[in-house]
């Protein structure tokens, strides 16, 4: 049977431009797909780009459903786009028209900033959580103290929670009747762009039971996921990462380090290797500094884009494998290849330099 047309013209009228402005455009074009039936092709045509770039948002998003709090977002959105639409009466209700009042379309952005930034600031201490249960009308951020008891350090609405899940800036942490949340890299630079424009202080709220370290710790004193992956052995007992790509990757995060980056807010391989090349980075009148940096351009020129997030994340930033493959939007499992191919390639880069003599030290 079909559907009259002033119900479609209702429909498009109703799109997902009417959500709020915080809706990332992945979960905007998710939702125009699912719950308008809107076909990649004129998404595309509307967004500006390709129908096969459309589906892989669709896909990414399809995949952190498995979320509680992004499907409970998602859920609630789609309720909302899907009550502004005059349909016919139908004999059974749809399994989303039964939940309550979508409260979420109607959070602003301003108080999503003030809460979701505030959040935060408390999740960025050590051994911070934000937890959540199916039956809780609200979330709790909690911290471990020396004495391993959790203590609350503040209440959160659902819907500031389920933002902030959408956007990337939470990752989950543990699944279950009662999950955990920690901030994630995408997390930490929103909230270190927010703390710049207003001119804050990026540290937590509140005073931990422990002081934190004045200095971030230098590379060598903490454990990097490629040090992780070094110990792994196939079934024959051969390592999955050689040395040569070990020392790569701590060579990576010396020039990182020496090139005094550690407080950017970049995490894309490509802005990071055109602050470099444009000098659109302050640092101080040091050669060392300048000559690392030219060293890590250098390098980063030279794996290009994909393997170069790859090692900026793993190897420089210390981020997990994990975490990386979320926020790439890359399959599970993968990371880990990636980054093995991109230290050859490093290991490769460096060798030639010791070969023409330009190895740097």
């Amino acid at each position: 049977m079909s559907v009259p047309a002033n119900t479609q013209d209702t429909a498009r009228s109703c799109s997902a431009k009417d959500l709020p402005a915080w809706v990332p455009t992945g979960a905007r074009l998710y939702l125009s797909h699912v719950a308008q039936g809107r076909s990649l092709r004129e998404l595309g045509r509307v967004h500006g780009c390709h129908a096969s770039t459309v589906l892989r948002q669709i896909r990414q998003f399809e995949t952190r459903r498995d979320d509680p709090l992004v499907d409970e977002a998602l859920r609630r959105l789609d309720l909302s786009l899907r009550s502004r639409q005059t349909s016919p009466p139908q004999k059974e209700p749809r399994p989303m028209m039964t939940s309550p009042k979508p409260a979420l379309a109607t959070l602003k952005p301003d108080q999503l900033t003030d809460e979701a930034m505030a959040a935060l600031r408390h999740l960025v201490r050590p051994k911070a959580h934000l937890i959540v249960a199916a039956d809780m009308p609200k979330s709790v951020i909690t911290c471990e103290g020396r004495d391993g008891v959790a203590e609350r350090l503040a209440v959160l609405e659902r819907d500031v929670a389920e933002a902030m899940a959408l956007n990337g800036w939470i990752r989950l942490r543990k699944q279950g009747r009662v999950s955990s949340y920690a901030i994630s890299a995408a997390g930490r630079q929103a909230l270190r762009k927010h703390c710049a424009a207003n001119g804050l202080d990026y540290e937590p709220f509140g005073a931990p039971d422990a002081p934190l370290p004045s200095k971030r710790p230098r590379y060598t004193q903490t454990e990097s996921p490629v040090t992780v992956l070094a110990r792994r052995q196939d079934l024959k007992g051969r390592p999955f990462l050689e040395p040569a790509h070990v020392q790569a990757a701590a060579r990576l995060r010396e020039d990182f380090v020496m090139a005094q980056l550690e407080d950017t807010d970049i995490i894309c391989a490509t802005e990071m290797l055109a602050a470099l090349e444009h000098g659109a980075l302050s640092a101080p009148d040091c050669r060392r500094t300048h000559v690392a940096r030219a060293a890590l351009a250098e390098m980063l020129r030279d794996l290009g884009p994909g393997l170069g997030d790859m090692v900026l994340r793993c190897c420089c930033r210390l981020e997990g494998v994990e975490a990386t493959e979320r926020d790439m939007g890359w399959s599970a499992r993968s990371g880990k290849i990636v980054l093995r191919i991109a230290l050859q390639r490093a290991a490769r880069h460096y060798a030639q330099l010791a070969t023409g003599g330009g190895l740097i030290g």
